[in-house]
């Protein structure tokens, strides 16, 4: 299994819990760390657990041959993140427009 790979997991976990955090200070109609992060998460973290098994690190041969559908894994994943951010500046702008109209003009 390529070491990117392998390096790629930890960041895209990283990067899922950072946008969780992020998400939670915004003040949006959906719950997009419910419907989103969280089960993105999830998946996310199964895979590191598949790649760190014994069951599977006697496996590198057929896993070279897998990497396919695992790079399929990584780039939804990479995807949903670049989507989510995007969805986190929008939110986050609209907040600050909604936030701006109930401030007190003087």
């Amino acid at each position: 299994m390529d070491r990117s790979y392998k390096e790629a997991i930890p960041k895209t976990i990283r990067a899922l819990e950072e946008l969780k955090k992020e998400f939670s200070g915004v003040a949006s109609t959906t719950d997009w760390r419910k419907l989103r992060i969280e089960p993105l998460l999830d998946h996310v973290k199964v895979l590191d657990r598949l790649l760190r098994s014994p069951k599977f690190a006697r496996e590198t041969a057929r896993l070279t041959r897998g990497v396919v559908m695992f790079r399929s894994d990584l780039i939804y994943l990479r995807e949903n993140v670049k989507a989510l951010k995007e969805i986190l500046k929008v939110e986050g702008r609209a907040h600050r427009r909604r936030a701006a109209r109930r401030a007190p003009r003087r």
